[in-house]
């Protein structure tokens, strides 16, 4: 199944994007989050890999992204290792 949702804030002074990508299921090792994309503007910045899912609710990111600026479009999308993807985006304010 997809995750459930993603929660996305910026933190304009340090640049530092953090992620807390909702995935609930019973064994974290067999059954994750295994891909995050970070994108700006449209455009994928990072891919990042996981092996395993960080809890049994949830994979939490946190990226620095130094280009970002007010009115940029960021992105997060969370892909299952089973199945399913969810993105969310917010806007730099």
């Amino acid at each position: 199944h997809p995750p459930s949702d993603i929660v996305i804030q910026f933190d304009p002074a340090t640049k530092t994007l953090t992620a807390t990508i909702k995935h609930r299921v019973s064994n974290p090792k067999s059954h994750y989050i295994y891909k995050v994309d970070i994108g700006l503007n449209g455009k994928e910045i990072k891919m990042l890999p996981f092996a395993q899912q960080e809890t049994n609710s949830s994979q939490m990111v946190h990226v620095v992204i130094p280009e970002a600026k007010k009115g940029d479009l960021l992105s997060v999308e969370g892909y299952c290792n089973l199945s399913g993807k969810l993105e969310k985006e917010i806007k730099v304010v």
